[in-house]
């Protein structure tokens, strides 16, 4: 049904009464459908994410302008076709860029921001096969499917999106805190079955509008079953990962082609030149590609010579540099790998990985002045943990323990190892001056009266030296205050209850508890 029903209009009140954009038109479909995110809210979230998201997915790939320049030039070429047959026009400020990321792949955030993967126009053999995946994440903007599945998920949680998305900080790749989730989490989620089959045949129309050939789209989407079958891991990471790809989708897109005016501009040739860089020096990605899993097994020599032959076939990509640094940093030559760092910053130097490596190496050497500008300078493109944490030791080191407690929070919204190393040195220094942020408490009385308490720590860390403060009215009426030592201390995970020899009391509102002093035990 395409109407919002009455009955879920009143079981929804209190939400359509705040939402920004409730029951609307698709701009695309021209179809009633249930949509809380405003355009102004959508244009703002993309905005706002898209340049973290392509920091986290590779960076842009600047080597090649021209290829960026070709892309776009498609890209706007189907941007206006949209807009002919558009519904509704939503004047979205459409932008596309190419990533340096080998995983074939593409994607949209909501307000138009497009990106697609050098890996993925690899895999394509026409400017129509480009038309045909660029008009496909088009639609998923124009048509709001990432509202859509951000509507969905307040619904289910009862809560409304004003213009940030409410979500639980998650590391991606166990590198992005704070608001950067917010675009991992965006770029990452799977579209249904109707929202891919509206992308599949509004894609082929604006295709036939801007004069491509919507056959491209059925060659396109059949390659990616074939390669779908042969269960790639490339694609199952990237592209098949949000879009898959199935048989169905080949056959109706065939019966979309049957619709359409027949012929059109192919571009075999213009297309092969466009890609004829990244073609020429996919040996080099390969390498290095192999290279990071060595590292990542442990076998940084053999990540040394694979970054090495990359760069004797592409001497301009700061990825490959880089990855000698790693190679370099995990033997502890941290000299030589900063040099490197330096080299993968002259070749880009907007990609933050380069400042943040260099930054956390210069930490190793104790530079603590060339640390903290590398760091604050990787976390203006893109905020990490391991770039907070740092900053948090050199606050330390530097004596200024509510700054360094500021970024070791900063790194404890990460599940990574450094977000659990950064959690642990919050606790260390913030623990014992505030145990009832950290530590759990319950008070009751036991037989006699006497005051007992329970305290759960729910940290990694065991605690101990737990002092208790309990205020109370003696017989004469006059407030007192005690503070009383518990014995012993709690483990990790833990409960512990502790009798304080305090009382006897009437009941549990005679007195007031709480703790006001605890010590890590190292």
């Amino acid at each position: 049904m395409n109407r919002c029903s009455p009955l879920f209009r009143l079981a929804t009140g209190l939400l359509l009464a705040l939402a920004l954009g409730a029951c609307s038109t698709n701009p695309v479909t021209g179809e009633r459908e249930m949509v809380f995110v405003s355009t102004e809210a959508e244009k703002s979230i993309g905005a706002e994410h898209y340049a973290p998201s392509r920091q986290m997915q590779g960076g842009d790939y600047t080597l090649d302008p021209v290829l960026t320049e070709y892309v776009q030039g498609v890209g706007q070429k189907l941007v206006a076709a949209s807009r002919e047959v558009a519904v509704v026009d939503r004047d979205l400020p459409y932008e596309f860029t190419v990533l340096n990321n080998s995983v074939p792949n593409a994607w949209a955030l909501p307000g138009g921001k497009i990106a697609l993967n050098r890996g993925l126009l690899l895999e394509m053999n026409s400017e129509a096969e480009l038309a045909a995946v660029m008009g496909h994440e088009i639609v998923h903007a124009a048509a709001r499917h990432g509202a859509q599945q951000m509507s969905k998920g307040m619904l289910l949680q009862g809560a409304v999106l004003g213009t940030a998305i409410a979500a639980r900080d998650q590391d991606y790749g166990n590198l992005i805190v704070g608001g950067a989730n917010i675009g991992a989490q965006l770029i990452m989620q799977k579209y249904g079955r109707d929202a891919e089959r509206e992308s599949d045949r509004y894609g082929m129309l604006y295709m036939s509008k801007a004069g491509y050939d919507p056959q491209g789209a059925v060659d396109l989407q059949e390659s990616f079953v074939r390669l779908s079958e042969g269960r790639r891991t490339d694609w199952l990471s990237g592209l098949f990962a949000s879009h898959p790809p199935s048989q169905e989708r080949v056959e109706l897109n065939k019966a979309y082609l049957q619709e359409l005016p027949q012929g059109g501009i192919r571009g075999e040739e213009s297309y092969a030149r466009a890609i004829g860089g990244i073609r020429r020096n996919k040996p080099a990605y390969d390498a290095y590609d192999k290279g990071r899993k060595a590292l990542s097994e442990d076998r940084p020599d053999e990540a040394m010579a694979l970054a090495n032959e990359a760069i004797s076939i592409e001497p301009r990509e700061g990825h490959f540099y880089a990855l000698q640094g790693d190679a370099l940093l995990s033997k502890k030559r941290y000299q030589d790998a900063r040099a490197r760092y330096s080299t993968a910053i002259e070749r880009n130097p907007q990609f933050f990985y380069y400042p943040l490596q260099r930054g956390l190496t210069a930490l190793q050497l104790n530079d603590r002045r060339s640390a903290k500008a590398d760091l604050e300078a990787s976390i203006e493109l893109l905020p990490t943990a391991m770039a907070y944490h740092g900053l948090g030791v050199i606050a330390e080191r530097d004596g200024n323990l509510n700054l360094a407690l500021q970024y070791y929070k900063g790194a404890a919204g990460s599940d990574s190892a450094v977000g659990q190393q950064a959690y642990r040195s919050l606790l260390r220094l913030d623990l014992p001056r505030n145990p009832g942020q950290y530590l759990q408490m319950r008070t009751g009385l036991d037989n006699q009266g006497q005051l007992i308490v329970e305290i759960a720590n729910p940290t990694p860390a065991a605690v101990a030296n737990l002092v208790l403060a309990v205020r109370y009215a003696d017989a004469n009426g006059r407030v007192q205050q005690v503070n009383r030592r518990l014995r012993g201390g709690v483990a990790a995970n833990q409960r512990g209850q502790f009798a304080t020899g305090l009382g006897p009391f009437a009941n549990t509102q005679a007195f007031q508890a709480a703790l006001v002093a605890a010590a890590i035990v190292e």
